[in-house]
């Protein structure tokens, strides 16, 4: 029963920040028209988010575990909570920012705290990768509800779509109460901690940990994925209204496709990565995403404006479009499991932060790439030149499993050798 609530708690806490954090694209997409900012302007909300969460990250994941994983995560959604609060009381363009900011802020402690008690509920690599999949899965059910609970709420005028907010501090409170009354058993935790201070003071081990060539190699990766997804996921609602033309509603309705798809590619991804090996199944899941934007995106050229009411008179591009996120759902639960199966616990902390920050960087990097091509260019070439980070985290794949080989077969000539030697 102890065990079942702190997996229910971690789940609902990755449910509320899924849903905190991938609204940016339809605050976007509100603020373009409710604030009269432009889309340069307007991408930065992106930043504000993942640059918080990169600094915040990179100064306190090595001290999570001697402040204490549950004592961190209640912190961080009680911080989660206020940023809710933050943006119908003060309804502006500053407090977007700060909004994201705080939830950056808050999300930066809560990834690492969440996968590092993955590690305390689970005993071998195999249960680690299926609650992984499980609860990224999860998360992705948390950004398919924020499109369709944000979507009750905008109006075609005024700022109605502020209250959504209000929805959304519920649920996370909700999280709150749920961890403060689940028993977290740190004690794997700290009996690391005496090995742990004798590789050096905790920020100094997180910058040795990144220079090693697995290390390297996998939050090289990570930042492309993210990259990669945040791209297109920040921008989907942007480019539903503007190349597809279909109404603000509609496009964020429609962009909640793409979270579906990767939710069900996250679900599918936990049974597939018990039964075969992980590169194969990856590069699959790459070669059918390259596919996908190449066979698909044409089909958005030529789509006339104002004609589009309802779902019935949506192009096919708007359905088809979003089924590239089950292509690429498999790929950031899998390297993310398999380079933490490979490492000692009490390196997680550490090597969570480096995801967290990595992934922040590439989050803000793909948003910023992509408002820039949809300004200076247009959505439909935004997203075809995908395609380059694709075929370079192809290759980043290929480098992470030789790392995590070569990792192996150290630890094994480790294992064989005679006691003594």
């Amino acid at each position: 029963m102890a065990r079942t609530r702190l997996i229910a708690a971690l789940i609902l806490t990755y449910v509320a920040f899924a849903m905190l954090l991938n609204s940016v694209g339809t605050v976007i997409l509100q603020s373009i028209s409710s604030f009269d900012v432009t889309k340069t302007q307007a991408s930065t909300l992106e930043g504000f988010k993942d640059i918080t969460i990169a600094v915040v990250s990179f100064l306190t994941a090595s001290y999570l575990a001697r402040i204490g994983l549950k004592r961190a995560l209640v912190a961080s959604l009680a911080l989660a909570v206020a940023a809710c609060i933050v943006m119908p009381v003060l309804g502006s363009f500053d407090a977007a920012r700060l909004h994201f900011a705080m939830v950056g802020a808050a999300f930066a402690i809560a990834k690492v705290a969440v996968y590092s008690m993955i590690g305390l509920v689970t005993d071998n690599p195999r249960a680690h990768a299926s609650l992984t999949s499980l609860i990224e899965g999860m998360f992705m059910v948390g950004v398919l509800s924020s499109y369709w609970v944000f979507s009750a709420f905008i109006d075609p005028t005024g700022l109605r779509w502020l209250d959504a907010y209000w929805v959304l501090a519920a649920i996370t409170g909700l999280a709150l109460l749920l961890l403060l009354t689940a028993r977290v058993d740190e004690h794997r935790v700290h009996e690391d901690e005496g090995t742990a201070a004798l590789e050096g003071a905790p920020f100094v081990a997180m910058l040795k940990l990144a220079a090693l060539p697995l290390i390297l190699v996998f939050i090289a990766c990570a930042f492309l994925f993210v990259l990669i997804e945040q791209g297109i996921q920040t921008w989907l609602p942007t480019f539903n209204k503007e190349v597809l033309h279909l109404p603000a509603q509609m496009s964020v309705q429609a962009a909640s496709l793409f979270a579906a798809c990767l939710a069900i590619g996250r679900f599918a991804a936990g049974a597939v990565m018990a039964r075969f090996d992980w590169y194969p199944v990856l590069n699959i899941c790459l070669a059918v995403l390259a596919a996908l934007i190449l066979l698909v995106l044409p089909l958005a050229d030529g789509v006339p404006a104002g004609v589009i009411h309802n779902w019935r008179d949506a192009p096919v591009a708007a359905f088809l479009f979003p089924m590239i996120g089950i292509a690429l759902a498999p790929v950031y639960p899998t390297i993310i499991s398999v380079t933490l199966s490979a490492m000692p616990g009490r390196q997680h902390p550490p090597l969570m932060g480096l995801v967290v920050v990595f992934s922040a960087l590439g989050g803000t990097t793909g948003s910023l790439i992509t408002g820039a091509l949809f300004a200076h260019l247009d959505g439909r070439t935004a997203f075809t030149l995908m395609l380059v980070p694709t075929a370079i985290l192809a290759a980043g794949l290929y480098l992470l499993r030789r790392q995590i080989r070569r990792a192996d077969q150290a630890e094994a000539v480790l294992a064989a050798a005679p006691v003594g030697q």
